[in-house]
């Protein structure tokens, strides 16, 4: 069958497909292009339960406890993945070797040096953040505008930047279409941004710096690697997610 006269997916099945590639649950399902419109409401709902968390145990006690909680709530909710992927980008894109050998330690599933450090101090500053800030309503819809934000971030790279490799998981997104991906994610980026902020000003300045932090992860890997890979598509979603909470801690 050509590749432009695809059987019609069933309803529903790219949301489907975007909550198990994006998270620990939904099972293990083969991802498609129809997945990546659903990237941004994903992140957004991940978001808010990690503020929920963080919200919760600030009940019960200190800030710096909440602000734990809530880093264990994301790695469960995502299964480790979107920190996995920053581990091996971290191998793969700062030591200085050529473009195949930093394909192949992306391969490999073993961290070195690079990856143990640069996770350490990512978690550290996320952590930092997340412990400066009372969680509120605007705090919580802040963290789940950043989480929508920078998995919008995922999908527009998907789209609009090569392919690292010949083959990979990502492939399955070739074809992808920009239109519908923005059309659904800056709408509740947007959304989520302003609750409960005055200024409003505030939430937009977190979601803008969030994208910064994930494409300036993305515009390296291009230069190391010519493209991107589905571990850069990781580190971009949690670097993106720190700045994010880095500019919202600098204005709480």
């Amino acid at each position: 069958m050509s590749p432009t006269h695809r059987p019609a997916l069933p309803a529903g099945a790219g949301l489907r497909q975007a909550v198990a590639f994006l998270t620990a649950v939904g099972g293990a399902q083969a991802p498609t292009r129809a997945a990546l419109a659903w990237f941004a409401p994903v992140g957004a709902v991940v978001g808010a339960l990690v503020g929920l968390v963080w919200w919760s145990g600030a009940q019960w006690w200190t800030l710096g406890v909440a602000a734990a909680l809530a880093l264990v709530a994301d790695a469960a909710l995502t299964g480790l993945l979107h920190l996995d992927g920053l581990a091996d980008t971290a191998d793969g894109l700062l030591p200085p070797v050529t473009r195949e050998r930093r394909l192949e330690i992306l391969r490999d599933p073993r961290s070195g040096a690079f990856a143990i450090v640069g996770l350490v101090l990512v978690v550290l500053l996320r952590f930092a953040a997340l412990g400066a800030m009372v969680p509120d309503l605007a705090a919580i819809a802040s963290v789940a505008s950043i989480w929508c934000t920078a998995r919008l971030a995922m999908a527009v790279t998907a789209v609009t930047v090569p392919y690292a490799r010949d083959r990979g998981l990502a492939t399955a997104f070739a074809g992808g279409r920009l239109a519908p991906i923005l059309a659904i994610g800056i709408p509740v980026a947007l959304a989520t941004a302003v609750v409960g902020h005055d200024p409003w000003i505030t939430g937009i300045l977190a979601i803008v710096t969030t994208a910064v932090g994930a494409a300036a992860v993305v515009t390296f890997a291009r230069a190391r690697l010519g493209g991107f890979t589905g571990d850069v598509l990781g580190a971009a979603g949690v670097i993106g997610e720190t700045v994010g909470l880095l500019a919202l801690t600098a204005h709480a």
